[in-house]
């Protein structure tokens, strides 16, 4: 059952706050403003991972989180949330919202997206679950599956969906999962890196949006100015 919190992020801006460790931003503090200068900013909720960055999260705003955790397997491509040990992980700080991968791909251990869901429902009943999918055929069996939220996150990063770009043909991939979906809400997560597109996916009828490297990742932000200060300084020949 979605409460008041959660339903309050319906038509809303929700900003990833996530620095791998090989990143120059890692760090669960600098995460923790982050979300603050994001909550000033008028994010309606927090996407995060790990239950540290949760926690010192929490510290700074009041605000719905999507929490996840990134963890790499030798046996398996998943890595958001993919096994037990990371929902358990989560649930000690547990957030408001809980995003699996839901691709097609088998999780550690040869389980089945099927398997995994079940067993996680079947230990944290109460517990709002997003999908996170790199298909449209993938998002609408998560809803049939019944996933709360299912959103288009992992869209070109799968052998599935390689290639393919979530606002492509006017966000074909999301207008087709929107039509189809018939209960799950649909969130917009992926390459979203304009406000002209974050609009755009509120007004196809997105229940909300989520956007993250454009915000919160300055060492990709800044690639695009100093290439284009690079290429103006070499036209004139310095």
């Amino acid at each position: 059952m979605i409460d008041s919190r959660v339903a309050a992020l319906n038509g809303g801006l929700i900003v990833s706050c996530q620095a791998l460790p090989h990143e120059p931003l890692h760090s669960s503090f600098i995460m923790g403003r982050m979300a603050k200068a994001a909550a000033e900013g008028g994010a309606k909720g927090i996407r995060a991972n790990t239950k540290e960055d949760i926690a010192e999260i929490r510290k700074n705003v009041d605000l719905p989180i999507i929490g996840i955790v990134k963890r790499d397997y030798p046996d398996s491509k998943v890595y958001i949330t993919p096994t037990m040990r990371e929902v358990d992980e989560l649930m000690s700080a547990p957030p408001e919202i809980l995003a699996l991968d839901a691709t097609g791909d088998t999780r550690p251990g040869g389980v089945s997206l099927d398997e995994f869901y079940h067993a996680v429902r079947e230990k944290y009943p109460d517990q709002l679950l997003m999908a996170d999918c790199s298909t449209a055929e993938e998002a609408l069996y998560a809803d049939r599956l019944g996933f709360d939220f299912i959103s288009p996150t992992m869209v070109g990063y799968t052998d599935q969906s390689r290639g393919d770009q979530i606002a492509a043909d006017d966000f074909a991939i999301l207008r087709r999962i929107l039509d189809g979906a018939s209960r799950a809400k649909v969130i917009a997560e992926g390459n979203i890196n304009t406000p002209e597109k974050a609009r755009r996916v509120i007004e196809l009828g997105c229940f909300c949006v989520v956007v993250g490297s454009i915000i919160t990742r300055p060492q990709l932000i800044t690639v695009p100015f100093a290439k284009a200060v690079a290429e103006a300084a070499a036209a004139r020949g310095e």
